[in-house]
């Protein structure tokens, strides 16, 4: 395949061997035959619902490693249509491309919250309750719920937020048997990635998960799978109820952005500074942290697998 390089992937998309099909935040896809398409996980981060100038190295690579380990870890149907190296996704992006099925995508954020804490918190603090479920009263930052709870959200265009809905939503939209399914399916996967988190000392606060249908109309798991973009990770040491926990997801960046010195307002409407080298780089070491806790691999192997 022609050396065009990952720059030209990412920002040339239509340079490159694939036809480009769409973009996310953080994702470009490729339609790389009728049945399949190539997920290229770039090193960009979001919040706020912007995307930020500054990139963060190797996060594409943790997220799909992070993916990687848990597609084969949790026994449920999954878009995977090849080995993260087939010969079909070119070299320059190895490590940081799946190649995936073609779906009919679910259109609702499967969210499955196990702990109280963001807007499951805010909205919990408003009317006793997230997404119509109701909790017990005298639930605080980072309380564990008695059980896992289903809050879906609808997908949002890039740009905009989620809208956490209610169950009832999703029965109107998909009808009450897919509603179940998704339902089910979410939370049992939950449960299997929190107990697999748990043995490595990590807590999974929460998690949003995305499933399409395949030709057949079977559900399966797709895009991102339990990575630190997609959900909360605590450590289990020092875990205490009723403060922020430290995380290993993209909250340093939150903070930083919010903080004083960025010099940044988010109510203002206007588009967040560069991110400095120190914040850059303890972000980094947080994702590759939290990849070879729940893996216990080292991310070394990882690249040294890509190259």
């Amino acid at each position: 395949m022609p050396g065009t390089g990952l720059h030209c992937l990412l920002m040339r998309p239509e340079l490159c061997e694939y036809e480009h099909h769409s973009a996310g935040k953080v994702r470009e896809i490729y339609e790389v035959d009728e049945d399949n398409l190539l997920m290229v996980v770039s090193d960009r981060i979001s919040a706020y619902d912007y995307v930020l100038d500054t990139e963060i190295p190797d996060k594409g690579r943790v997220l799909t490693a992070v993916s990687a380990f848990f597609f084969d870890e949790i026994d449920f149907p999954n878009h995977l249509a090849g080995a993260m190296d087939d010969e079909r996704i070119p070299e320059y992006v190895l490590g940081r491309a799946m190649l995936c099925k073609k779906l009919d995508m679910i259109p609702f954020e499967c969210v499955a919250r196990g702990y109280l804490t963001g807007s499951g918190l805010k909205e919990y603090q408003e009317t006793g309750s997230v997404c119509g479920v109701e909790l017990p009263e005298g639930l605080v930052e980072a309380s564990r719920l008695p059980e896992p709870i289903f809050t879906p959200a609808t997908k949002a265009e890039l740009g905009d937020h989620d809208e956490n809905v209610s169950f009832d939503v999703v029965v109107e939209a998909l009808g009450e048997e897919r509603a179940n399914e998704l339902r089910e399916a979410t939370l049992s996967i939950y449960k299997k990635a929190a107990a697999i988190a748990e043995e490595r000392g990590l807590i999974l606060a929460d998690t949003k998960f995305e499933f399409g249908l395949d030709a057949d109309g079977t559900l399966v798991l797709a895009d991102e799978v339990l990575t630190p973009d997609s959900s909360r990770y605590w450590p289990a040491e020092g875990y205490e109820e009723g403060k922020v926990q430290p995380s290993f997801d993209k909250q340093y960046v939150r903070n930083w952005l919010t903080g004083p010195k960025s010099g940044w307002d988010k109510s203002e409407g206007t588009p967040p500074p560069p991110l400095p080298g120190s914040v850059v780089e303890a972000t980094r070491s947080r994702y590759i942290e939290a990849y070879e806790k729940l893996s216990g691999k080292r991310f070394s192997d990882w690249i040294g697998q890509c190259v």
